[in-house]
């Protein structure tokens, strides 16, 4: 479980201080899938960098399996950050002249997972986000959807019980950014892991259980997935409908088409139509 209780940050002195967080707390269950949402400048990533302990905030607690990580030394909390957190960036932060295979073994290294151990937990990784035959390319030879699974494999390397996600689509098009999303939310319910997702995009934010809205510094509200209403709550795709080719159209200068005659078949008074054993045509008139 991770408690937020009452996070202040400032940034700045005197007439140029910005105070980014003003008191803000809140619980997350284990194994939840979390969006903080807000616009730009709201401190949606200054909430982020406070419960990693990548910044610390002026005051506050933030515990983490019954652990205040601020009051750990800065050594303790990059161990703790190595072992127990992954991070995915939206510029996904890979190392582009580094192989997939040394860029998802960084996290183990600061751990200090012995080498022989390493192989193993880094090809479990890239197969599970489909980069195993990628293994010794080297990273800036992916496309960015593969950029961003890199990412995610370097992320999850450790089985680590918080991931954290900064706009993990914000950079790719929309068939790659969902398939992105199906591993994340897969992984979340797979594995029990929290997922807490920085973002601005609402209809992200509707497929997490809990949705944190961050607006000037402080907590706006807080809704969960099952209180939504139907409005907005993500809605299943629609199938495609079957392609039906248009019809053909003739050119402006093209002459009507001459129309037929019309034929009205009659029965002659005092004969009947002929039957279908009689070959000879029923008599026509035309009119």
């Amino acid at each position: 479980m991770i408690e937020i209780d009452n996070l202040v940050k400032t940034y700045g002195k005197r007439q140029n201080a910005f105070q980014a967080l003003k008191g803000v707390s809140f619980v997350v269950e284990d194994g939840a899938s979390v969006a903080i949402v807000g616009k730009s400048g709201s401190g949606k990533s200054t909430l982020m960098h406070a419960m990693s302990g990548l910044d610390r905030p002026d005051s506050g607690r933030v515990i983490i399996n019954e652990r205040d990580i601020l009051r750990l030394r800065h050594r303790k909390v990059d161990e703790f950050r190595a072992k127990e957190i992954g991070f995915i960036f939206q510029s996904f932060f890979v190392q582009g002249n580094e192989t997939c295979y040394d860029n998802v073994s960084l996290p183990l290294e600061i751990a200090g997972v012995p080498r022989r151990k390493r192989r193993a937990m880094i090809e479990e990784a890239l197969a599970k986000v489909d980069l195993a035959d990628k293994i010794k390319n080297k990273a800036r030879n992916l496309s960015g959807g593969q950029k961003q699974r890199l990412a995610i494999a370097r992320a999850i390397v450790n089985s680590p019980g918080i991931i954290f996600a900064d706009e993990p689509t914000g950079n790719l098009d929309s068939a790659t950014g969902e398939l992105v999303e199906k591993m994340l939310f897969g992984y979340n319910r797979r594995e029990g892991v929290t997922l807490i997702i920085v973002t601005h995009d609402p209809e992200l934010a509707a497929k997490c259980d809990m949705q944190i809205f961050v607006k000037d510094g402080e907590v706006e509200r807080i809704t969960y997935r099952d209180e939504l209403p139907e409005a907005a709550k993500p809605k299943p795709k629609p199938r495609p409908k079957p392609h039906v080719p248009p019809m053909r159209q003739l050119p402006p200068d093209a002459p009507a088409p001459t129309p037929r005659p019309v034929v009205h078949r009659i029965t002659v008074s005092g004969h009947e139509p002929a039957h279908h054993d009689d070959h000879k045509p029923a008599r026509k008139i035309q009119l």
